[in-house]
């Protein structure tokens, strides 16, 4: 462009003039190649991460709407199990991927105690994701063996009041919503207990049935089977007061109006997907999870299918992320 100075001043206009319209021109036909892009979404298949192995409730949740999502889009949505490091991985490939609507993530509640845990995460747990829609909810249910002497979430209270540190609540592992949950439980009641982590699988149920754990905690999935089959017998369950999947069971909010928490499983895209295909994404997978069949397995599965708006889903992970690193202040818990 120095070079222009040495050219007169009408020829000088004119290469400017035409470098600008040249410019122009390469802007509109990218902003008008990106809003073909936008409109012509999806003309490819879609990946769907998850972080758990094939076979979990997440798993079983990923595929369930998987096929009907592909269907309503008119490609295949195809899930990719990616575990490991409590879900992270798959998050983190997620929010790194490029923005485009072709590279989706299904996340858990873990992703909100894993952001309330962790001192530092290698993605942004709220600002690195759009948020497209919940897909299902679930509370989770204190449990007793069915021999327990302990008859009701009261009972239980009763007698954590009258023997400090005596009673053992099991989870599936330290800085998990069961682990967070159940100090919030002890706090709101002034009452105090043992925790004892596990690291998932059939360990937390051998332990209660033994005697050697009084009550475990865990998601309204993982127990349903149980609760149907009689092999556990339920105390409460943390949905919001009187909304209790199961009849004649509490929720913890009747003793405790403040303890609610609801576990879900949502999908989201990298930040800075563009608002169309977020909003194509979101009217698609509100379509799906109003079908009876998808609606009905998801009741059978102990969830509650749940769709909302991006904003709504956003706001929920950032009002779990403050609940739980509240009750980690409370309880004096040290992030890792």
């Amino acid at each position: 462009m120095r070079h222009l100075s040495r050219l007169s001043g009408g020829l000088r206009a004119t290469l400017l003039g035409a470098v600008c319209l040249a410019t122009s021109t390469l802007a509109c036909a990218q902003s008008g190649a990106s809003a073909a892009s936008t409109q012509s979404y999806p003309n490819r298949p879609i990946r769907l991460l998850l972080g758990f192995a094939p076979g979990g409730g997440s798993d079983i949740v990923a595929r369930l709407v998987a096929r009907p999502l592909g269907e309503r889009l008119g490609q295949n949505v195809i899930v990719e199990n990616k575990p490991g490091a409590g879900g992270n991985i798959a998050a983190e490939q997620a929010a790194k991927a490029t923005p485009d609507g072709y590279t989706l993530v299904l996340l858990p509640s873990g992703h909100a105690s894993n952001a309330a845990m962790k001192k530092s995460l290698p993605f942004n747990p709220v600002d690195d994701y759009a948020w497209i829609s919940t897909v299902t909810t679930y509370p989770l249910a204190l449990v007793v063996a069915p021999d327990s002497p302990i008859q009701s979430f009261g009972d239980f209270i009763t007698r954590a009041k009258a023997a400090p540190n005596t009673l053992t609540y099991s989870s599936v592992g330290v800085g998990t919503a069961m682990h967070l949950v159940g100090e919030w439980i002890l706090s709101e009641a002034n009452v105090t207990a043992v925790h004892v982590p596990f690291k998932g699988g059939t360990a937390p149920l051998g332990e209660l049935l033994a005697g050697r754990v009084n009550v475990m905690i865990d998601t309204m999935t993982s127990t349903a089977t149980l609760l149907k089959e009689q092999r556990v017998r339920a105390l409460a369950v943390t949905a919001p007061k009187g909304g209790s999947p199961i009849a004649g069971v509490p929720t913890v909010a009747d003793t405790l109006p403040n303890v609610v928490f609801e576990s879900w499983l949502g999908i989201a895209a990298p930040a800075g997907t563009p608002p169309e295909i977020v909003a194509k994404l979101n009217e698609a997978l509100r379509a799906v999870l109003a079908q009876p069949d998808i609606r009905q397995r998801l009741t059978d599965w102990g969830g509650s299918p749940q769709a909302s708006t991006p904003a709504e889903f956003r706001g929920r992970v950032e009002r779990d992320i403050a609940s739980l690193r509240g009750v980690m202040r409370e309880r004096k818990i040290e992030q890792e």
